[in-house]
């Protein structure tokens, strides 16, 4: 317990909340914007087309705060979640629409990473960060400053906060993506084909254990998803960009 409680660990647990907070509150206002603009004013009604975490936190205390924090303390990184309400009549009328409120959540990540990704290598190519040693290179810590910046400089949870960034916004833009209920991927596809696999996909959904097999079978095969594509996005950072 002490060694979680070190402040080297809460220091990193601070930027970890922040940007897993933002992220997932991008997310989550990103859908509940493309379903206002789609005409479904459900989410906007409950607060939510908003960058404020509070309306999220309110109705998910449970992934976005506690699962979070243990997730953190026991496994070095944050998971959880959030939702956004919607009309499902709405999106039975609109099926095109609901495949855009579900692709704005994993768009959204896609944008954050995109700027992680844009402000770290315009860092790493003016030298004012470096790239950690082998051994030292997690997600959390994909560059870090030069030698000249001492350790309490702004610059090392800047490196962290945008390194974090990067990678979990990778990881969330992926994984949503899985056409697997309950994913953004699956609501995707039910828009885009409601007369064919949206069918299979509507029967799914609306089968709650079908839910739990679903992210269970996406926790299986996202790593084979999530490494190769990584390593790109690794590989074009210390290139100097595509």
């Amino acid at each position: 317990m002490e060694e979680m409680l070190a402040p080297s660990m809460l220091y990193e647990f601070a930027i970890w909340y922040l940007v897993f907070l933002f992220s997932l509150t991008l997310h989550e206002g990103a859908h509940a914007l493309a379903a206002r603009l789609g005409g479904d004013d459900t989410a906007y009604l409950g607060g939510q087309v908003t960058l404020n975490p509070l309306p999220h936190i309110q109705r998910e205390p449970l992934g976005t705060v506690l699962m979070p924090i243990a997730s953190f303390f026991f496994a070095g990184w944050m998971m959880g979640w959030a939702s956004t309400p919607y009309d499902p009549h709405w999106a039975q009328r609109h099926p095109r629409r609901q495949a855009a409120m579900s692709a704005a959540g994993p768009a959204g990540n896609l944008l954050v990473a995109a700027a992680g990704f844009t402000a770290l290598s315009l860092l790493l190519n003016a030298g004012t960060f470096v790239v950690p040693h082998l051994d030292g290179l997690s997600i959390s810590h994909l560059a870090e400053p030069n030698a000249s910046y001492a350790p309490g400089s702004l610059m090392h949870p800047l490196a962290m906060g945008l390194s974090i960034a990067l990678s979990l916004n990778v990881l969330l833009f992926l994984f949503n993506l899985l056409p697997l209920p309950p994913l953004d991927g699956s609501g995707v596809v039910h828009g885009l084909f409601p007369d064919s696999a949206g069918r299979v996909i509507e029967a799914l959904r609306t089968n709650p254990m079908m839910s739990i097999v679903g992210l269970l079978v996406a926790w299986q095969v996202f790593d084979y998803i999530f490494d190769p594509v990584f390593r790109v996005v690794l590989r074009l950072l210390y290139s100097g960009g595509p």
